[in-house]
């Protein structure tokens, strides 16, 4: 079975615990329990609790809490490289997990000491939705918090979620855009997961939160995507003085849902490896298909897609770290524009993972088109990625280039 071009380099000891070899190993050993449990965690709409405890006992929610609070603070292209490899075994599990235990690099980057000495005293799993819901009004006590986000994916295991809503005065003055954690008492996971096309394990159920009082450590300003870094940089970047924080949201926010989409290639190209060994060809003269001049075509021109979608992934985030360790250099801005851009990079991955996916499938035979076989499940999963707005590649195109013109991000 081939192998990413980034996958660890073999060793004859086990990596040691809080590397991101060791977490690779973890999520290596993983992969065939993750595709046994496919048809499990779709009837669930997440994935089980003896997952989420090999997960959580071996630290993957801690991958990008700092070292300050006790996390492993790895950097954000080793996050990527452990979500494709889950997805490699259920792009939906991989999907729920990077979702729901990405928010921390938010919080470390954007909310003051206080809230990160709170949520970071264990492990963070926070789903999110900044497309503005509900309500909140500013009180004496903090801020009071009512409305229902919808695909707030990682929901199942959460500790906590980010939401974001318009913010009002008690006299109803708006107060704009702010970000609210709230703790999982104080909201209601609704049964509203389900009857989907694809990524049915991803848990991207809606939560709904009524008159929850959020103190005012836990709510800051909505203003991710395009903050000003000046001479000084976030909150969490002078808090751990590490340029990783410094939050721009475009880029890496398109690299987690593009680690599903690496990840969900790489299993169509796992299937599509096996079948080459197994089966004959579907066309005549029947024979084996690693003697047919098409399926190795077939077989070369989808590996070349895997791999280069993965390298413009994990390129584009190298790229982005860069732009981050300049400005703690230099203070030279690392623009939003910049952002947006590298964006745009990593959404041609994308399309070349879904690419490879829609070639596996298409030329695989219609057995494996059969309900519940793998390459059937995997087909769903980067349809269902299909319809998010980051797909939208023209709207995408658009937003970038509006930025460089003065113009207000879309999205």
């Amino acid at each position: 079975m081939s192998a990413s071009l980034y996958a660890a380099d073999s060793a004859p000891q086990p990596a040691a615990e809080g590397t991101v070899d060791h977490l690779l190993e973890v999520a290596t050993r993983l992969r065939p329990v993750l595709r046994a449990a496919q048809a499990e965690h779709e009837a669930l709409g997440g994935y089980s609790e003896a997952i989420h405890k090999q997960l959580l006992d071996a630290g993957f929610y801690r991958m990008l809490q700092p070292k300050r609070y006790g996390g492993l603070e790895l950097p954000l292209a080793d996050f990527l490289r452990v979500a494709v490899e889950i997805s490699r075994g259920d792009p939906g599990v991989g999907w729920s997990f990077v979702l729901g235990a990405g928010h921390a690099w938010h919080v470390a980057s954007f909310f003051p000491e206080q809230a990160q000495e709170e949520l970071f005293a264990g492990d963070l799993i926070a789903p999110g939705r900044t497309i503005p819901r509900g309500r909140a009004v500013r009180t004496a006590d903090g801020y009071r918090l009512t409305g229902t986000w919808d695909y707030c994916s990682g929901s199942m295991w959460s500790t906590h979620a980010m939401l974001v809503a318009h913010t009002f005065t008690e006299r109803d003055e708006p107060l704009g855009l702010r970000a609210y954690i709230v703790p999982r008492a104080d909201y209601e996971i609704l049964d509203d997961w389900g009857g989907v096309l694809g990524m049915r394990a991803s848990s991207s159920n809606s939560l709904q939160v009524t008159d929850a009082l959020v103190p005012e450590h836990l709510s800051v300003v909505y203003d991710f995507k395009d903050h000003t870094l000046g001479d000084t940089g976030t909150i969490g970047y002078r808090l751990h003085r590490n340029p990783m924080y410094l939050g721009r949201t475009l880029a890496f926010f398109n690299c987690e849902l593009v680690a599903t989409q690496i990840g969900a290639a790489w299993a169509a190209f796992d299937a599509f490896d096996d079948l080459m060994a197994t089966r004959p060809t579907s066309f005549p003269p029947m024979m084996p298909r690693t003697d047919s001049a098409e399926f190795h075509r077939w077989y070369g021109k989808m590996l070349a897609q895997v791999d280069a979608g993965e390298t413009l992934l994990l390129g584009a985030m190298r790229q982005y770290t860069e732009l981050g360790r300049r400005w703690e250099r230099t203070r030279q801005e690392f623009t939003p524009e910049e952002d947006a851009r590298l964006r745009g990079v990593i959404l041609q991955g994308a399309q070349l993972a879904n690419q490879a996916v829609d070639l596996a499938f298409s030329t695989a035979g219609s057995s494996s088109a059969r309900l519940g076989s793998p390459m059937e499940k995997y087909y769903r999963d980067v349809a269902m990625f299909k319809t998010h707005i980051a797909a939208k590649w023209d709207v995408t195109y658009g937003s970038v280039s509006r930025v460089h013109f003065g113009q207000p991000l879309t999205f």
